[in-house]
């Protein structure tokens, strides 16, 4: 079921009707439109016939859990993916981190907070990270990326991110040559406080790394944090 929204539509999965009830009437008194999705298959489904800015995303589903979900929209869009869910163990928070999600909130929670989470992915998302920059493009060797079109492209090819990899590379891109502390990047990337502290940090720079194929560009200072090489 829909909503259309100047803000746009956000796709809650969630098998729990009165969990789905609460944010989807949050979202909606906050001006955003609601598809609502009761399984992983359902939600995969909904996502090829609505256009949405953000997922929310239960772990435990029927059929397909959570995270192979994250998994699969993952494969296939880069759109921001919030996860919901009543596992609040670290292990499965980076699990949550390493298939792609940009965030994650543990039940129960606070469907304001909720909502200022959202809002908050939506502004990184829109804005590629740092709010000081020009809007400009970044090239670091063969490295590109665009943060007006928020594309990257290696060697002229384009590498799909998720966009906190986008907002994580912009970060770093910014200031070649220069060791941003891990405290750095999550204040930056992240606007501060998050589950699984500084280590989200350490998870996404892994995946940069993979994607881009550029083990050398982004390097680990023992004890300081990171930097790019140029």
């Amino acid at each position: 079921m829909t909503k259309s929204s100047s803000k746009g539509s956000i796709l809650v999965v969630e098998d729990e009707q009165a969990i789905a009830d609460l944010v989807r009437a949050y979202l909606k008194r906050d001006g955003f439109g609601v598809v609502w999705a009761r399984s992983g298959e359902q939600a995969l489904e909904e996502l090829t016939r609505h256009p949405v800015r953000l997922v929310v995303l239960d772990i435990g589903l029927p059929g397909i859990d959570g995270f192979e979900v994250c998994r699969r929209l993952r494969a296939r869009t880069s759109v921001p993916i919030l996860i919901l869910s009543a596992r609040d163990d670290e292990v499965d928070r980076v699990s949550g981190l390493e298939a792609g999600a940009d965030d994650y909130v543990t039940k129960p929670f606070s469907p304001r907070e909720l909502v200022a989470r959202v809002k908050a992915i939506l502004r990184r998302t829109g804005s590629g990270g740092e709010s000081d920059d020009d809007g400009g493009p970044l090239v670091v060797g063969d490295v590109a990326l665009d943060r007006a079109a928020r594309t990257v492209t290696v060697a002229g090819e384009p590498v799909e991110l998720t966009g906190r990899e986008f907002d994580l590379l912009a970060a770093l891109l910014s200031h070649p040559g220069v060791v941003l502390s891990r405290d750095r990047l999550l204040e930056l990337v992240w606007g501060g406080e998050f589950p699984g502290g500084t280590r989200t940090v350490d998870v996404h720079v892994a995946q940069l790394r993979a994607k881009l194929g550029r083990a050398e560009l982004i390097q680990t200072v023992r004890g300081a944090g990171y930097k790019v090489v140029p």
